[in-house]
Protein backbone atom coordinates (compact mmCIF):
# COMPACT_ATOMS: atom_id res chain seq x y z
CA UNK A 1 0.00 0.00 0.00
CA UNK A 2 1.16 3.73 -1.29
CA UNK A 3 2.26 5.92 1.93
CA UNK A 4 0.38 9.07 1.89
CA UNK A 5 3.51 12.11 1.44
CA UNK A 6 3.20 15.42 1.08
CA UNK A 7 6.12 17.00 -1.79
CA UNK A 8 7.98 19.96 -0.89
CA UNK A 9 7.72 22.48 -4.10
CA UNK A 10 9.74 25.12 -5.13
CA UNK A 11 8.57 25.52 -8.64
CA UNK A 12 12.63 25.02 -9.93
CA UNK A 13 13.46 22.47 -11.33
CA UNK A 14 15.44 19.95 -9.08
CA UNK A 15 11.81 19.89 -7.17
CA UNK A 16 10.65 18.79 -11.00
CA UNK A 17 13.13 15.94 -11.44
CA UNK A 18 12.38 15.15 -7.87
CA UNK A 19 8.14 15.11 -8.05
CA UNK A 20 8.65 13.36 -11.52
CA UNK A 21 10.52 10.30 -9.63
CA UNK A 22 7.99 10.16 -6.73
CA UNK A 23 5.01 9.74 -9.26
CA UNK A 24 6.52 6.95 -10.85
CA UNK A 25 7.34 5.94 -7.09
CA UNK A 26 4.52 2.84 -5.85
CA UNK A 27 5.92 3.25 -2.17
CA UNK A 28 4.70 7.01 -2.51
CA UNK A 29 0.66 8.31 -2.93
CA UNK A 30 1.19 12.18 -3.39
CA UNK A 31 -1.52 14.45 -1.62
CA UNK A 32 -0.25 17.85 -2.25
CA UNK A 33 2.69 20.39 -2.72
CA UNK A 34 3.61 22.57 0.10
CA UNK A 35 5.12 26.04 -1.11
CA UNK A 36 6.71 28.85 1.02
CA UNK A 37 5.64 31.97 -0.03
CA UNK A 38 6.69 35.82 1.31
CA UNK A 39 3.45 37.15 2.78
CA UNK A 40 4.44 40.70 1.70
CA UNK A 41 4.89 40.01 -1.55
CA UNK A 42 3.08 36.74 -2.74
CA UNK A 43 5.84 35.81 -4.19
CA UNK A 44 7.86 32.37 -3.91
CA UNK A 45 10.57 32.52 -0.94
CA UNK A 46 13.75 33.34 -2.34
CA UNK A 47 12.56 32.59 -6.16
CA UNK A 48 10.58 35.23 -6.41
CA UNK A 49 7.92 34.17 -8.62
CA UNK A 50 4.54 35.00 -8.32
CA UNK A 51 1.77 33.48 -6.44
CA UNK A 52 -0.69 33.06 -9.69
CA UNK A 53 2.34 31.45 -11.16
CA UNK A 54 2.75 29.31 -8.91
CA UNK A 55 -0.77 28.44 -8.87
CA UNK A 56 -1.01 27.65 -12.20
CA UNK A 57 1.98 25.31 -11.83
CA UNK A 58 -0.11 22.99 -9.49
CA UNK A 59 -3.26 23.26 -11.31
CA UNK A 60 -1.72 22.01 -14.40
CA UNK A 61 0.49 19.49 -12.65
CA UNK A 62 -3.10 17.99 -10.99
CA UNK A 63 -2.22 18.27 -7.28
CA UNK A 64 -3.58 20.38 -4.80
CA UNK A 65 -1.40 23.22 -3.03
CA UNK A 66 -1.14 24.04 0.57
CA UNK A 67 1.20 27.58 0.97
CA UNK A 68 2.89 27.83 4.11
CA UNK A 69 3.18 32.15 4.20
CA UNK A 70 6.35 33.57 6.09
CA UNK A 71 6.99 37.44 6.79
CA UNK A 72 9.50 39.12 5.01
CA UNK A 73 11.59 38.93 7.44
CA UNK A 74 11.49 35.87 10.17
CA UNK A 75 13.77 34.33 12.83
CA UNK A 76 14.52 30.49 13.07
CA UNK A 77 12.80 30.54 15.95
CA UNK A 78 9.43 31.46 14.18
CA UNK A 79 10.17 29.73 11.32
CA UNK A 80 10.53 26.29 13.15
CA UNK A 81 7.31 27.18 15.38
CA UNK A 82 5.42 28.15 11.79
CA UNK A 83 6.72 25.07 10.13
CA UNK A 84 5.97 22.68 13.06
CA UNK A 85 2.74 23.84 12.91
CA UNK A 86 2.33 23.20 8.95
CA UNK A 87 3.35 19.37 9.84
CA UNK A 88 1.35 18.59 12.74
CA UNK A 89 -1.20 19.70 10.22
CA UNK A 90 -0.22 17.55 7.62
CA UNK A 91 -0.05 14.49 10.04
CA UNK A 92 -3.76 14.99 10.84
CA UNK A 93 -4.46 14.53 7.05
CA UNK A 94 -2.96 11.29 7.47
CA UNK A 95 0.60 12.16 5.89
CA UNK A 96 3.20 10.69 7.20
CA UNK A 97 5.71 11.27 4.54
CA UNK A 98 7.78 14.74 3.46
CA UNK A 99 9.77 15.27 0.31
CA UNK A 100 12.66 17.15 -1.08
CA UNK A 101 14.15 17.94 -3.93
CA UNK A 102 17.61 18.55 -2.43
CA UNK A 103 20.91 17.17 -3.93
CA UNK A 104 24.03 17.19 -1.79
CA UNK A 105 23.64 19.45 1.05
CA UNK A 106 24.55 17.56 4.17
CA UNK A 107 23.52 20.42 6.62
CA UNK A 108 20.16 21.70 5.47
CA UNK A 109 18.89 17.16 4.52
CA UNK A 110 19.97 16.97 8.83
CA UNK A 111 18.10 20.31 9.46
CA UNK A 112 14.79 19.04 7.55
CA UNK A 113 14.89 15.47 9.18
CA UNK A 114 15.54 16.60 12.72
CA UNK A 115 12.47 18.96 12.84
CA UNK A 116 10.62 16.24 11.05
CA UNK A 117 11.64 13.63 14.00
CA UNK A 118 10.54 16.24 16.35
CA UNK A 119 6.56 15.85 15.18
CA UNK A 120 6.97 12.02 14.02
CA UNK A 121 7.57 12.58 10.34
CA UNK A 122 9.84 10.77 8.11
CA UNK A 123 11.78 12.56 5.08
CA UNK A 124 12.25 11.05 1.79
CA UNK A 125 14.58 12.46 -0.99
CA UNK A 126 14.78 10.93 -4.04
CA UNK A 127 17.70 13.16 -5.72
CA UNK A 128 20.12 12.71 -2.85
CA UNK A 129 24.18 12.45 -4.03
CA UNK A 130 22.58 11.95 -7.53
CA UNK A 131 25.62 13.24 -9.91
CA UNK A 132 24.01 17.26 -10.59
CA UNK A 133 25.58 17.14 -14.38
CA UNK A 134 23.65 13.70 -14.92
CA UNK A 135 20.26 15.43 -13.16
CA UNK A 136 20.24 18.52 -15.60
CA UNK A 137 20.74 16.48 -18.46
CA UNK A 138 17.85 13.89 -17.21
CA UNK A 139 15.58 16.80 -16.83
CA UNK A 140 16.05 18.08 -20.04
CA UNK A 141 15.82 14.94 -21.99
CA UNK A 142 12.97 14.01 -20.35
CA UNK A 143 11.41 17.38 -21.95
CA UNK A 144 11.35 19.30 -19.28
CA UNK A 145 12.18 23.09 -19.68
CA UNK A 146 12.96 25.80 -17.22
CA UNK A 147 13.77 29.33 -16.83
CA UNK A 148 16.30 31.17 -14.82
CA UNK A 149 14.67 33.20 -11.91
CA UNK A 150 17.19 34.41 -9.84
CA UNK A 151 21.07 34.93 -9.61
CA UNK A 152 23.36 35.18 -6.76
CA UNK A 153 25.16 38.04 -8.29
CA UNK A 154 28.35 37.29 -6.20
CA UNK A 155 28.35 34.16 -8.57
CA UNK A 156 26.53 34.88 -11.54
CA UNK A 157 26.84 37.75 -14.03
CA UNK A 158 23.20 39.10 -14.89
CA UNK A 159 23.09 37.95 -17.60
CA UNK A 160 22.59 34.54 -16.23
CA UNK A 161 18.99 35.29 -15.31
CA UNK A 162 15.90 34.72 -17.58
CA UNK A 163 17.92 32.28 -19.35
CA UNK A 164 16.23 29.36 -20.54
CA UNK A 165 18.44 25.90 -19.40
CA UNK A 166 20.03 24.40 -22.01
CA UNK A 167 23.16 23.14 -23.24
CA UNK A 168 24.13 26.64 -23.98
CA UNK A 169 23.50 27.66 -20.35
CA UNK A 170 25.62 25.00 -19.25
CA UNK A 171 28.18 25.59 -21.60
CA UNK A 172 28.44 28.98 -20.43
CA UNK A 173 28.67 28.51 -17.03
CA UNK A 174 31.63 29.82 -14.87
CA UNK A 175 34.36 26.99 -13.48
CA UNK A 176 33.02 25.73 -9.94
CA UNK A 177 28.85 26.64 -10.45
CA UNK A 178 26.99 24.01 -9.63
CA UNK A 179 25.02 22.90 -13.14
CA UNK A 180 22.01 22.55 -11.11
CA UNK A 181 22.58 25.66 -8.62
CA UNK A 182 22.79 23.71 -6.17
CA UNK A 183 24.86 26.00 -3.73
CA UNK A 184 22.43 28.55 -4.42
CA UNK A 185 23.65 29.95 -7.54
CA UNK A 186 21.07 30.31 -9.03
CA UNK A 187 16.64 29.32 -8.83
CA UNK A 188 14.26 28.47 -12.21
CA UNK A 189 11.26 28.55 -12.69
CA UNK A 190 9.70 25.37 -14.38
CA UNK A 191 7.03 25.79 -17.16
CA UNK A 192 7.02 22.51 -19.14
CA UNK A 193 7.88 18.73 -19.00
CA UNK A 194 5.86 15.29 -18.44
CA UNK A 195 4.11 16.15 -15.02
CA UNK A 196 2.68 19.09 -16.55
CA UNK A 197 -0.88 18.84 -18.99
CA UNK A 198 0.67 21.75 -21.26
CA UNK A 199 2.96 24.52 -20.53
CA UNK A 200 2.03 27.29 -17.84
CA UNK A 201 1.73 30.24 -20.15
CA UNK A 202 4.12 33.38 -19.31
CA UNK A 203 5.62 36.46 -20.62
CA UNK A 204 8.91 37.68 -19.24
CA UNK A 205 8.60 41.46 -17.32
CA UNK A 206 11.82 42.87 -15.94
CA UNK A 207 14.70 42.22 -14.47
CA UNK A 208 15.25 43.71 -10.81
CA UNK A 209 18.37 43.97 -8.93
CA UNK A 210 17.91 43.84 -4.87
CA UNK A 211 20.71 44.03 -2.32
CA UNK A 212 20.32 41.71 0.73
CA UNK A 213 22.97 42.85 4.08
CA UNK A 214 25.10 39.62 4.71
CA UNK A 215 26.50 41.17 7.33
CA UNK A 216 25.11 43.35 10.04
CA UNK A 217 28.49 43.99 11.06
CA UNK A 218 30.41 44.74 8.35
CA UNK A 219 27.54 46.06 6.22
CA UNK A 220 28.77 43.96 3.28
CA UNK A 221 25.76 43.09 1.02
CA UNK A 222 25.10 41.18 -1.91
CA UNK A 223 23.14 41.91 -5.43
CA UNK A 224 20.47 39.66 -6.44
CA UNK A 225 19.16 39.13 -9.85
CA UNK A 226 15.56 38.22 -10.30
CA UNK A 227 13.89 37.59 -13.91
CA UNK A 228 9.85 38.86 -13.34
CA UNK A 229 7.80 36.42 -14.69
CA UNK A 230 4.12 37.72 -15.76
Amino acid sequence: MSELAIFNWSGGKDSALALYHTLRNPDFKVRKLLTSINSETDRISMHGVRLSLLQKQAELIGLPLSLLSLPGEISMADYDKLMSDQMNQIMSEGIMTSIFGDIFLEDLKNYREQRLSEVGLKGYFPLWKRDTVELVHEFIDLGFRTIVVSVDGSKLDKSFVGREIDQSFLDDLPPGIDPCGENGEFHSFVFDGPIFNKPVPFRRGEVVGKDYKLSKETGETVTYWFQDLI
